[in-house]
């Protein structure tokens, strides 16, 4: 969002605000979160009594789902205390791809000509596009309400959420190129005739 926001509303200042210095500090920043959320995770599992048995209806395990196996609360509220953390640096993540968007169409919205604003747009929507996907599974498959929930609708959200936008992530950011778009409507116009 941040290079969206660079690129659109500062374009004679990328260069400088978003130069191979600043690429690196944010790619490390991105994995250097990451591989620590997942090994703060990671030796918290560990650490867990399973009395429960080991088998998870999931094919993968999810903390969730892990923690319904455990027979410890002191170890259940240690984890759930690292998926609060979580939340909010995940919420923090999301409040500023928010206000960085706003800024955006702010600024898009001032842009005169037809053609500048759709071409703004354009390089926005596929990221856009993105990050509503993998929000939206991800909030549905831990904010469902209970009493929809179900073992195979559990397996069945988690494996959208963990494939789906993985797999459409190449196809939507592949959707500017014209070639692409032109083959992909041929496709669908030789299919539905």
């Amino acid at each position: 969002a941040y290079d969206r926001y660079v690129a659109i509303c500062k374009p004679l200042h990328y260069g400088t605000l978003l130069g191979s210095r600043a690429c690196a500090h944010m790619a490390a920043a991105a994995w250097g979160s990451g591989f620590l959320h997942a090994v703060l995770h990671t030796a918290n599992t560990f650490s867990l009594l399973i009395c429960k048995g080991n088998a998870l209806d999931q094919f993968f395990c999810e903390i969730p789902h892990i923690l319904k196996l455990s027979c410890s609360d002191s170890d259940c509220l240690r984890e759930v205390g690292l998926l609060v953390v979580s939340a909010y640096l995940v919420f923090g993540c999301f409040v500023f791809i928010v206000v960085s968007y706003v800024l955006i169409l702010r600024a898009v919205l001032r842009i005169p000509s037809e053609q500048g604003r759709h071409k703004a747009f354009s390089t926005c929507l596929p990221h856009l596009a993105v990050v509503s996907l993998y929000v939206s599974t991800g909030i549905f498959a831990y904010l469902k309400p209970p009493s929809i929930s179900s073992p195979v609708l559990n397996l069945v959200v988690s494996f959208l959420y963990s494939v789906v936008p993985p797999t459409v992530n190449p196809l939507i950011y592949s959707m500017r190129n014209k070639e692409l778009k032109d083959s992909l409507k041929r496709l669908i116009t030789e299919c539905f005739q």
